[in-house]
């Protein structure tokens, strides 16, 4: 059975009201069996940002959104585990958990106000101590990537989630969008894991950028999924203007984002080490875009069609109760007031000369 056809299973709609909490589960229990196969099959074994196949690298990962934002969220961040550890892994890190073929990795690094994730070192290694939020595939992953705390210095370690003392909290994420993720709070204690690169590599390397732009490829995957449900409408139905209006809208913006992808991964595979240091602008310059395009669609599509697809079709539902979810990754009018700082600092293409 192919990915489409799994996926499409898992997708087939919700039941009556009251089976609402069941469904939700059983979507969740299908993304995590289909998270493994692929894991299994090789699927996930995407080409390295960088390595001059970049956009198919990013082409995947939208691909994947456009089925299912869930199961793009758990591929992306699998996906961009190896990346990390292909970048930043001395040679000879003999302790490192591999776990093989079939391995399923999460990157759990989302440090809110409120949390904290104490890291200490003990005789024969480090141990970590703490509720980590936001972690995607708490109950999926075999393998995860986590930042913790040291005093003032934060490290990455990588660590084996069935140990004793990682313990999902059941009920951490009981919002509706993105609950096939399977995104909880995970309480840490006394956890063996083992060091990853120097103090600061996580977020220092090039590769942390390149990163960010496959996590906006995944919003653009959600948007197209959005814009369809209008699209096969205008096919479907004798559209007014005004629906057209908005479906030529989000053609113009969807393409744009297209536009910006091959130009951006072109630019990954041509300076992969960021030697020109323009990484970080061409990042958030990116998922600024996409993050101003999904949106866009988000409202367009609801303009132009109404409440119908949102009472009528599943489907459609849970892609735009996940979109609206996964786009708060960006951090709004925050992380456009850093663009804006780092383009004051940088010398612009559009100035003129």
């Amino acid at each position: 059975m192919s990915t489409d056809e799994v996926v499409a299973g898992a997708l087939s709609g919700l039941g009556e009201p009251s089976n609402l909490g069941a469904e939700a589960e059983q979507h969740r229990r299908c993304i995590g069996e289909e998270f493994t196969r692929m894991a299994l099959c090789g699927e996930l074994d995407l080409p390295l940002p960088g390595g001059g196949r970049t956009r198919t690298r990013w082409e995947a990962l939208t691909r994947w959104a456009q089925w299912d934002l869930s199961l793009a969220r758990l591929a992306e961040g699998h996906a961009d585990a190896v990346a990390i550890l292909a970048e930043i892994v001395a040679e000879g890190t003999d302790d490192l958990p591999t776990g093989g073929d079939g391995a399923r990795w999460g990157v759990w690094a989302a440090e809110p106000p409120g949390y904290t994730l104490e890291a200490r070192r003990v005789p024969g290694g480090w141990r970590l101590f703490g509720v980590k939020p936001f972690c995607s595939g708490a109950r999926v992953c075999t393998h995860a990537l986590v930042t913790a705390r040291e005093g003032d210095r934060r490290l990455l370690f990588a660590l084996e989630v069935a140990q004793p003392g990682v313990e999902p909290l059941p009920g951490s994420w009981p919002g509706p969008g993105m609950s096939g993720s399977d995104t909880l709070d995970v309480n840490l204690d006394g956890v063996w894991a083992v060091p990853v690169g120097e103090p600061g590599a996580y977020l220092e390397r090039p590769g942390f950028h390149h990163g960010g732009i496959g996590v906006a490829a995944c919003w653009y995957g959600g948007a197209r999924a959005v814009a369809l449900t209008l699209l096969s409408a205008s096919r479907t139905w004798d559209l007014d203007a005004h629906a057209l209006a908005h479906l030529g809208a989000v053609d113009a913006r969807l393409a744009t984002i297209e536009s910006l992808l091959d130009g951006s991964a072109a630019a990954v595979d041509a300076d992969p080490l960021d030697t020109d240091g323009r990484a970080r602008l061409r990042t958030m310059r990116m998922r600024a875009a996409v993050e101003d395009a999904a949106g866009e669609v988000l409202v367009r599509v609801g303009r132009a069609l109404g409440a119908a697809p949102l009472g009528h079709d599943a489907v459609h539902a849970r892609a735009v109760a996940d979109l609206t979810v996964y786009l708060r990754q960006h951090h709004a009018e925050r992380d456009l007031a850093a663009l804006g700082r780092a383009a004051s600092a940088t010398r612009l293409d559009w100035e003129d000369k």
